[in-house]
C-alpha cells in the first residue's frame, strides 16, 4: 500500500493546494484517474473529458498531465489550446457533449496555489453527493492507480486528443443573451482588470469595433500576480485600477479573477460596488429593466435586498449555503432567473448554471447603456427601491496549527447585541450565522479553500457594519 499520501478534499469549488507541497503531478494524475472512473461509474466515459486550464505556474503541464492520463485510460479528451477561463471551459462541456470537465486553476488564491475542479456534464459545480464519489475514487486511485500515462503526441495519432479553441462557441452563446451593438455603440470608456488571470482579451474582443473603448490592466501573464495579496477582484487588490479610473475618467471598470469566474466592479469615481450591491443590480435589471420573471436564488451571504427585490416583483427567492455546488442545482431545479453566492460569483438563465465573471460584467453594462446611469447613480437606485445596504468582508488568516473557533464556543458567547442591532436569532448551517434587527444579519465561517475565518455584516450605515465587524471579531476569539 503507497504511503504519505495526501488526503484530497474538494472544499466549496474543487481541490486546492500549495504547488509542489501537496500539488504535486501524482496527485493531479489520481485526480484525473477518479474523474475517469466516476465517469465509467456514470456511464458517460463515451462523451468524452473537456480539460482547461487557467494562467497559474505550471497550469498548462498539470493540464496536460491530465490528458495523458484520460487518454490512456481511453476516454476522448478535449484540450483547450490556451489559458481559458473557468466557465469557457464549463460552457465548452456542454458544446461538445461531454461527460464531464476538468479546470486547472487555483481561482483567487495566492501564486503559490494551484488547484483541480471538475464540472459534471451540466457544466456547473459538482454537488456534495457527485464530490463525495469523487473523492473515494480519487482515494482508490492513489492506492491503487494506474500510474499509466500516454504520450500527447501518441493521443493526438490515434484520435484520442482533440486540442481546441473554446473561445469562439462560448462568444457566440453570450451574444444571444446580451445586446452587446448596444453596448459597443453606448460611447463607454470601459476599463479591465484582468488581475493577470485567464480572463484576458474576453471584453476587449466582445466589445470591438464600435464607440466604446476598452482598456485592459493586467492583461499579461504573471503567475506571482505583483501588486495583489491574491487575484481576487476586491477593493484593496484593486487599488492601482482604480487610481486609474480616477486620473483617466473611465465610466466603469470591471475587475474577474485568477479564473475569470467572479467580477468585481469599480464606479465611475474609482470606489468599490461592493458584490451585494452588484448582485441585487444585477437582478433589479433583469426584473425591472428587462422585465423578465423567475426565482432568484442566493447563498446566506448575498444580500438580504435580494428578498426585498423578490418581494417587490413577486418572485420566489431561495436561500442556499456558500457555493455554487448548492447554488447551481437549486437553480436548475427551479429553472431561476439568477443565483448569487457574495464572493463576486453570479450565473444567469441562458448561459450556465455556474459563476461566470465576463458575462456578469456585460450584464452590468448593458444595465448601465439602458438606463442611462452612471455606476454610482445604479447604487443609487437601487437604495431608492430597497433602502440603504452596506457590507464589509474581513479575513482572518489563521496561525500555522492553529484550529478555526468552535460553533459552541462562539454561541455560548452571543450577546443580546452586534453592532448596536439586536440578535434576533442565529443558526449554525454554514458557519455562525447570526440575523438582526431590520433584516440585517453577520456570519463567523470558516473558508472552505483557504486557512482563514472570514468574518461578513450587512447593514444600514458603514459604520455599523465595521462595528458588526469588530465585535464578531471578538465574539470568535480570533
Amino acid at each position: 500500500m503507497a504511503t504519505n499520501i495526501t488526503e484530497i478534499k474538494f472544499g466549496t469549488d474543487g481541490w486546492r493546494a500549495l504547488i509542489a507541497k501537496d500539488f504535486t503531478f501524482a496527485n493531479v494524475r489520481a485526480c484525473a484517474e477518479g474523474v475517469v472512473r466516476l465517469l465509467r461509474e456514470e456511464g458517460l466515459a463515451s462523451r468524452g473529458l473537456v480539460v482547461g486550464y487557467d494562467t497559474r505556474f505550471g497550469s498548462k503541464d498539470f493540464a496536460d498531465e491530465v490528458a495523458r492520463v484520460s487518454t490512456v485510460l481511453g476516454v476522448t479528451t478535449y484540450l483547450c489550446d490556451r489559458p481559458t477561463p473557468t466557465p469557457v471551459v464549463s460552457y465548452s462541456v456542454l458544446h461538445h457533449h461531454a461527460g464531464g470537465g476538468i479546470v486547472i486553476t487555483a481561482s483567487h488564491n495566492p501564486g503559490a496555489w494551484n488547484g483541480f475542479k471538475y464540472k459534471p456534464d451540466y457544466a456547473g459545480s459538482a454537488t456534495p453527493e457527485i464530490v463525495a464519489r469523487l473523492e473515494k475514487h480519487i482515494a482508490s486511485a492513489q492506492h491503487n492507480g494506474t500510474e499509466q500515462t500516454m504520450h500527447l503526441s501518441t493521443a493526438r495519432e490515434q484520435g484520442l486528443l482533440v486540442e481546441f479553441d473554446p473561445t469562439s462557441p462560448y462568444l457566440e452563446n453570450v451574444g444571444k443573451s446580451i445586446d452587446l451593438e448596444a453596448i459597443r455603440q453606448a460611447g463607454l470608456r470601459i476599463a479591465v482588470d484582468s488581475m493577470h488571470g485567464a480572463g484576458a482579451g474576453y471584453l476587449a474582443q466582445l466589445l470591438a469595433d464600435g464607440k466604446s473603448e476598452v482598456t485592459e490592466f493586467r492583461a499579461s501573464v504573471n503567475p506571482s500576480f505583483p501588486g495583489m495579496a491574491q487575484p481576487e477582484p476586491i477593493a484593496h487588490n484593486l487599488e492601482e485600477t482604480a487610481n486609474a479610473v480616477r486620473q483617466q475618467g473611465f465610466d466603469v471598470a470591471l475587475a474577474t479573477d485568477g479564473d475569470a469566474d467572479r467580477l468585481g466592479i469599480l464606479d465611475e469615481h474609482g470606489e468599490f460596488i461592493t458584490t451585494l450591491q452588484t448582485f441585487a443590480l444585477l437582478c433589479l435589471h433583469l426584473l425591472d429593466i428587462r422585465g423578465q420573471q423567475g426565482p432568484l436564488i442566493r447563498s446566506l451571504t448575498q444580500s438580504a435586498m435580494i428578498d426585498k427585490l423578490g418581494a417587490l416583483h413577486g418572485q420566489p427567492v431561495t436561500t442556499t449555503l456558500v457555493g455554487f455546488k448548492y447554488l447551481g442545482p437549486v437553480m436548475m431545479e427551479q429553472d431561476a432567473l439568477a443565483a448569487g453566492e457574495e464572493s463576486g460569483g453570479y450565473a444567469f438563465r441562458g448561459n450556465i448554471p455556474e459563476r461566470d465573471g465576463i458575462f456578469s460584467g456585460l450584464l452590468f453594462l448593458e444595465l448601465m447603456v439602458r438606463t442611462g446611469k452612471r455606476p454610482s447613480e445604479l447604487v443609487r437606485w437601487l437604495y431608492d427601491i430597497v433602502g440603504p445596504h452596506h457590507y464589509d468582508r474581513w479575513d482572518v488568516a489563521l496561525e500555522s496549527g492553529s484550529q478555526p473557533p468552535s460553533r459552541e464556543a462562539i454561541l455560548a458567547r452571543v450577546p443580546k447585541e452586534l453592532g448596536g442591532l439586536r440578535v434576533l436569532d442565529t443558526s449554525t448551517e454554514d458557519g455562525v450565522h447570526f440575523l438582526l434587527e431590520s433584516g440585517f444579519w453577520g456570519l463567523v465561517r470558516t473558508s472552505g479553500t483557504e486557512p482563514l475565518v472570514r468574518l461578513y455584516a450587512e447593514a444600514g450605515s458603514e459604520e455599523t457594519v465595521q462595528q458588526l465587524l469588530a465585535d464578531l471579531r471578538t465574539l470568535a476569539n480570533i
